[in-house]
């Protein structure tokens, strides 16, 4: 068959930045494709250092010619990149459903960072020049920062806090950034359903792992209680956290209070009245800044906090007050409130009000008060995740030590999400010391 009507077996890019793959990209993917249904890891790494980072010599001289000229295209410096964040997700997509290739997965971004050892090739020297340069450019992208996040998750070193190591090396532990931390501009269907699964994979285990902690944290206060002889088989736990602190931050997003409600209660509580009261927008912003201060230590909040969040409450949409209050002004509300609590956006990534309010209310209190905003609009879940991943991709490169507010607050949060979006059985939360 005709390359130029042979079917593309890869989609193309899903992605604002829209491109058409051409017949000498898609040579390239669908060698690449047979390639990994055939070869050991250690031979599909080989041939990703000999035909993308040295370029000098390849056994197939067809697919080395396709990349020549996707190379010295007019286009190159602005499309390659694509062209290879597609060839190595191609092969990570497929090893990560595999568990004895996944740790060949580092191995691969380790090469993508190397420098080449062989000579320029003197017959095609420009596009060996060239790709050695647009290889290089690659590494600044986007695109590579979240195949090296990728790495990370799959090598799950994080098990302790790690003060000189990189933030970076500790995102396996939260699944709720993958969307964000994983995916980048380009990233084909194919790309966004493998991080899906390895998300729902990762989390699974957390809620998991979580469970049984809990579970034999009871129990183990039990035996002691009845001075037994019992020796119960011990259970880590899964967080960065100490065990006492892990029970607090778990009686307080899950367990019940003195009035016997949980988060999700009040917060139905208070959309039913919301709902039910037919308010106007600006009386609605009226009770949820009521709903939200009441979060908030007395002696914090009359010092400059419970000013600011009056005042943001009172710019959103201040065109609509009159209106009547729906689940569309919620939504916006909801959302533009945690670009107030958190940060803005990764181009204005300010967030001097969230690292005060950890500061003064603890990760805790701070995860409480997130916690009862997301629980009254469950769909701004995504949009607390992209704010998460935004203060994440900006420390990444800092070490864990020099950022362990952020640590401790995506540590809570993650414990938050679990509990309230997750499926753990939480019925002996309110049993733990």
């Amino acid at each position: 068959m005709d390359s130029q009507n042979k079917p593309s077996l890869i989609q193309p890019p899903t992605s604002h930045y829209t491109r058409l793959v051409g017949s000498e990209e898609q040579k390239i993917y669908d060698h690449l494709l047979t390639a990994i249904q055939s070869e050991s890891s250690d031979k599909i790494l080989d041939r990703v250092r000999a035909l993308l980072i040295e370029g000098s010599s390849y056994d197939d001289r067809e697919v080395l010619l396709s990349l020549d000229r996707l190379v010295l295209s007019d286009s190159a410096f602005q499309d390659f990149q694509f062209v290879l964040n597609r060839c190595i997700h191609i092969i990570t997509n497929r090893w990560q459903s595999r568990p004895h290739c996944q740790s060949a997965v580092p191995q691969l971004i380790s090469i993508l960072e190397s420098s080449p050892t062989t000579r320029i090739d003197l017959t095609r020297s420009k596009a060996n020049r060239r790709l050695r340069d647009l290889t290089q450019q690659f590494r600044d992208t986007d695109q590579f920062q979240s195949l090296r996040r990728l790495s990370c998750v799959l090598e799950q070193n994080g098990t302790t806090l790690e003060n000189q190591q990189p933030l970076r090396t500790l995102i396996h532990r939260y699944p709720y950034l993958y969307p964000h931390c994983l995916v980048s501009d380009g990233s084909s269907t194919e790309d966004q359903k493998s991080v899906r699964l390895l998300q729902e994979k990762m989390q699974h285990n957390y809620e998991l792992n979580l469970s049984q902690f809990v579970t034999y944290q009871v129990r183990r206060s039990a035996v002691s209680h009845q001075r037994g002889d019992r020796e119960l088989y011990p259970v880590a736990n899964p967080t960065l956290l100490a065990d006492s602190d892990l029970n607090k931050a778990l009686k307080q997003f899950a367990g019940k209070t003195s009035d016997g409600c949980t988060h999700r209660d009040l917060a139905e509580r208070f959309m039913i009245r919301s709902q039910y009261q037919q308010q106007t927008f600006k009386g609605f912003k009226g009770h949820l800044y009521e709903y939200l201060s009441d979060a908030v230590e007395p002696e914090y909040g009359r010092c400059q906090f419970n000013k600011q969040l009056h005042q943001t409450l009172g710019k959103i949409l201040p065109e609509s007050d009159r209106g009547e209050f729906n689940e569309s002004l919620l939504l916006r509300t909801c959302s533009q409130l945690l670009n107030f609590l958190i940060v803005q956006s990764s181009n204005q990534p300010k967030h001097f009000v969230f690292v005060d309010l950890l500061s003064n209310l603890g990760p805790i209190g701070t995860t409480s008060l997130i916690l009862k905003l997301v629980l009254i609009c469950r769909k701004i879940k995504p949009y607390l995740e992209k704010r998460l991943s935004i203060l994440f991709n900006h420390y990444e490169c800092h070490t864990q030590g020099s950022v362990q507010w952020l640590v401790m607050a995506m540590e809570h949060l993650n414990i938050a999400l679990s509990t309230n979006f997750g499926k753990l059985n939480l019925t002996l939360v309110n049993s733990l010391a």
